[in-house]
């Protein structure tokens, strides 16, 4: 069975945000972390929680569903990378 191609669209489009806000607060704990702020720890929780919650959402959608969420996350990715560096 094909997912519906809107949905799949939806799902990168929501990873793209997803990973842009992953990786964009990866700076941010990290700054934490190296000021000795254990807040730091607790958004690494969070952020990785936030990822994971993404993830198992499009999984329930099935597997084209998750691999279009997982691409839009790379592509978040690349766009954090772009932008800082």
């Amino acid at each position: 069975m094909m997912a519906d191609p809107a949905i799949m669209a939806a799902a990168a489009l929501a990873g793209i945000a997803m990973g842009w806000v992953h990786f964009v607060t990866l700076t941010r704990v990290t700054a934490m972390l190296v000021a000795g702020r254990i807040a730091g720890v607790g958004l690494q929780m969070a952020r990785f929680a936030l990822l994971g919650a993404f993830l198992w959402v499009c999984a329930k959608g099935g597997w084209p569903v998750l691999l279009a969420g997982a691409s839009g996350v790379l592509a978040g990715r690349a766009l954090v990378l772009r932008r800082l560096g």
